[in-house]
């Protein structure tokens, strides 16, 4: 029975659990949003391959049966027709140019009040904004909303509405990162129908545009959108400083931190340093990718002086910083086996999802889908059910038996995906401590040379997406000049992490002072009120009215009310500074940074504080 839709309500139970078992956060907002009946459209992002569709079906209020568009010759089985229709997907005659045979599954879905998801960026890609949003869901829309109004007799009782959502990931291929769907108001279709049915030449072209830009506008400011790469990592970079803690930003706050953080650094005149913290930013988020470590990770770790072989530090306190690690690492060990069963059941799931990312290296909204969908099969197909039949057998089979086998095996599912996330986290910093105590105890000689070093200070940009087109608008400043050269889609040669160590805790001390001195500019406001060319929203938010611009000392007091560290920033510098500044000034450094003195503006401890 079609109608039931059983293979959809299966594929959505499905995506349910990938998505609970991947992401740590799964945050529903605006989902008020989504009306309980009637003919909708859904516009989503398309970000993250077949991730998205599971996010969308997952996360939409009251269940609605989600209706999405696949190719008319899939259902010529009948066999698979059977299975496409009871999944929600609506035939669509692609190579058609008459609309009404184009959209005729969807107007047929619509007429029975129910819903369909379109994603009208038309593929799924990555890049640092929305590129394109095509008009094919304001055609259907519109030519719906058009045999409504002149055959108003069994086509549908409530005039159909547009309801876009912004799907927005943390760290879309990374695994226990977060994923946030906020759901916008309706936009009713009817609102645009007069134009639409205008004899004017050319005006239901210009009433669909004008849905599309509608829809296009919204989805840009619920996402997070810069000029380029460049601007993106060094927002991220910020990010990740100023909130070393990536859990403590509330998700419904990610979006409008993320997009000040951009427009902060897309001003490349608002501060004498503004440019240099860009580079010093950029460098340090492209070694901490080179040599595999996170900003957090580093963050927690105690990175006392007697790290440092330089430093004439008695012995005992050399001991004490080797006690602590293994200190460390032995309380890692005493937990283990607490949690050793469930990792060693799954850990053909840890292997072959990572295999299957790497078959998408150069795809990155295509490396979680590989890992979600091997995690899924290996754990629903294989795992699970070896587990349970195991378990049924010491049971001897009997039904008390299943149901106690069922019991065990859903059990160890949520125990490991509750533990997974703290031993996860635990594992990385512990590892990193001694990667960091090896890389810092190594000789200097060691280290990779500044000529050596150069291909490691610029971050890896994916390739570009052939099916999509820059969209145009006129508004939108012109790309900066990149920072570093261009190597889109080029991945190099890995180098041992030891060797880069002292590189990034040098390039982590550079990156915090230029940023503390940029903050504190942009605080002080002088000689005039420095002014943030930001995105349009943001300046109509929070902008008291000017169009496009926001006050400097508002957006940093805006950061600092969602959680930004400022003053956790400039212990770092006193803490670390003393001891890595010594590898700042050796021959490498001069290779690799070219910055100057007076960019790197250090401000005191009173002046930060008197400003908050």
């Amino acid at each position: 029975m079609t109608e039931a839709y059983v293979a959809h309500r299966i594929i959505r139970k499905l995506a349910h659990w990938g998505v609970w078992a991947f992401f740590t956060r799964f945050e529903v907002i605006n989902g008020e949003n989504m009306p309980d009946g009637g003919p909708v459209i859904i516009t989503a992002t398309h970000h993250n391959m077949m991730l998205d569709p599971a996010i969308l079906s997952a996360s939409v209020p009251n269940q609605r049966i989600m209706h999405y568009w696949s190719k008319a010759s899939l259902f010529a089985n009948p066999i698979a027709n059977y299975v496409l229709t009871s999944s929600g997907c609506i035939p669509v005659e692609r190579k058609s140019k008459d609309r009404m045979v184009l959209f005729k599954g969807t107007f047929d879905t619509l007429r029975n009040d129910k819903a369909v998801a379109l994603f009208p960026e038309g593929t799924s890609y990555t890049e640092p904004k929305i590129m394109q949003v095509k008009d094919g869901a304001a055609w259907a829309a519109l030519e719906y909303a058009k045999i409504q109004r002149e055959q108003p007799a069994g086509n549908g009782s409530k005039g159909i509405v547009i309801v876009p959502v912004a799907i927005v990931y943390t760290n879309k291929p990374k695994y226990r990162s977060d994923v946030l769907v906020n759901y916008g108001k309706p936009i009713v279709v009817d609102d645009y129908l007069e134009e639409f049915l205008s004899e004017k030449e050319g005006a239901a072209r210009s009433a669909a545009k004008r849905l599309t830009r509608d829809i296009e506008d919204w989805l840009i400011k619920s996402t997070i959108n810069a000029p380029d790469w460049d601007t993106l990592y060094s927002a991220r970079m910020a990010r990740d400083l100023l909130w070393p803690n990536e859990k403590s930003i509330n998700l419904k706050d990610f979006v409008d931190i993320s997009q000040t953080l951009v427009d902060l650094l897309s001003n490349p005149n608002l501060t004498p340093n503004a440019r240099n913290v860009k580079e010093r930013l950029l460098e340090y988020y492209s070694l901490l990718e080179s040599a595999g470590l996170t900003n957090s990770v580093l963050s927690s770790l105690p990175l006392p002086r007697t790290l440092d072989p330089n430093q004439p530090v008695p012995l005992p306190s050399r001991l004490y910083t080797l006690m602590v690690l293994l200190r460390d690492t032995l309380a890692l060990s005493i937990r283990l086996p607490f949690f050793l069963f469930p990792v060693i059941v799954h850990l053909p799931v840890y292997i072959l999802s990572r295999l299957g990312a790497q078959l998408a290296k150069d795809e990155v909204e295509t490396q979680a889908q590989n890992k979600v969908v091997v995690g899924l099969v290996l754990s629903v197909l294989f795992i699970y059910p070896t587990a349970f039949l195991l378990l049924w057998a010491f049971m001897m089979y009997t039904p008390l038996g299943a149901l106690i086998s069922a019991g065990i095996v859903w059990l160890l599912a949520v125990y490991h995906n509750r533990l997974i996330l703290d031993h996860y986290e635990r594992a990385k910093n512990l590892l990193a401590a001694w990667r960091v105590l090896v890389g810092v105890w190594i000789p200097k000689s060691w280290d990779l040379s500044g000529s050596a070093l150069g291909q490691y200070t610029t971050p890896f940009i994916p390739p570009e997406n052939p099916w999509v087109q820059p969209r145009a608008n006129s508004d939108e400043p012109a790309p900066a000049v990149a920072l570093s050269p261009p190597h889109r889609g080029k991945h190099r040669r890995k180098a041992p992490s030891r060797r880069l160590i002292r590189h990034v805790l040098r390039a982590r001390v550079e990156a915090v002072k230029a940023l503390v001195s940029f903050i504190a500019q942009i605080e002080k406001g002088a000689p005039v009120e420095r002014r943030v060319k930001a995105s349009k929203h943001l300046a109509e938010l929070y902008g008291n009215g000017e169009e496009k611009w926001r006050n400097g000392r508002e957006v940093i007091a805006f950061l600092r009310k969602r959680g930004a560290t400022v003053a956790g920033l400039e212990e770092t510098i006193r803490f670390e500074g003393e001891w890595v500044g010594e590898a700042a000034s050796s021959d490498w450094e001069g290779e690799t940074s070219d910055a100057k003195e007076d960019d790197l503006v250090w401000v005191p401890s009173s002046s930060l504080s008197s400003s908050k």
